[in-house]
């Protein structure tokens, strides 16, 4: 479970919001509780089996869930297409053949019931609202920052409506409401399991 009391160490910025420059190994460079790998910083949350479930420490981008208000899952949504192709061509191969393939288990809403779709395969994914509960301490271990101020991120999960998606809001409380799908300012936090 993460500890929001651990201190993390300071790095440099790169280009973009909440990245750095990486050195040009693959290999996921670990300092107490964090990876460092391709140009990000990642929370570790388990470790099983010489793997370990990553989560970017901070907001990567700004996305929509899906591009229109329509009734979605996490296999039928944009932000897993954007994921699992234009994000994940930032990772050189070599990063990309660390990364593991892994069935998600996408279930319901546990307030609503709204329908959480067929399992799924990703290389890179988010997290559920089950996991978002489970793999942090407190709710400030949940907050995450882009451009330096705390911001909502998406889970993988559907809200209260087939057109919502469930969140974390910006004091890291987890949202089963949600909100609709096509608002394009809220964050992407991707997770991934690694092979280390």
């Amino acid at each position: 479970m993460f500890n929001s009391k651990r201190f993390f160490i300071f790095i440099s910025r790169g280009q973009f919001p909440n990245t750095f420059s990486a050195s040009p190994a693959s290999d996921c460079k670990i300092k107490e509780s964090i990876c460092y790998f391709g140009n990000y910083e990642w929370l570790i949350l388990e470790k099983k089996n010489n793997k370990a479930l990553l989560l970017a420490k901070d907001v990567v981008a700004l996305k929509p869930y899906n591009t229109t208000v329509d009734s979605v899952t996490w296999e039928t949504s944009t932000l897993r297409a954007w994921l699992n192709n234009r994000f994940l061509n930032e990772f050189t191969s070599q990063e990309q053949a660390k990364i593991v393939l892994t069935t998600n288990v996408n279930p319901d809403n546990p307030s609503y019931g709204t329908a959480g779709g067929n399992n799924t395969i990703d290389l890179i994914f988010l997290l559920s609202i089950p996991e978002a509960r489970r793999y942090f301490s407190d709710r400030w271990a949940r907050t995450a920052q882009y451009d330096d101020s705390e911001l909502a991120w998406w889970l993988r999960s559907p809200g209260d409506r087939d057109n919502d998606a469930a969140l974390v809001d910006p004091d890291g409380d987890v949202d089963v409401n949600g909100l609709d799908v096509n608002y394009d300012d809220y964050g992407v936090r991707p997770a991934l399991w690694l092979n280390l």
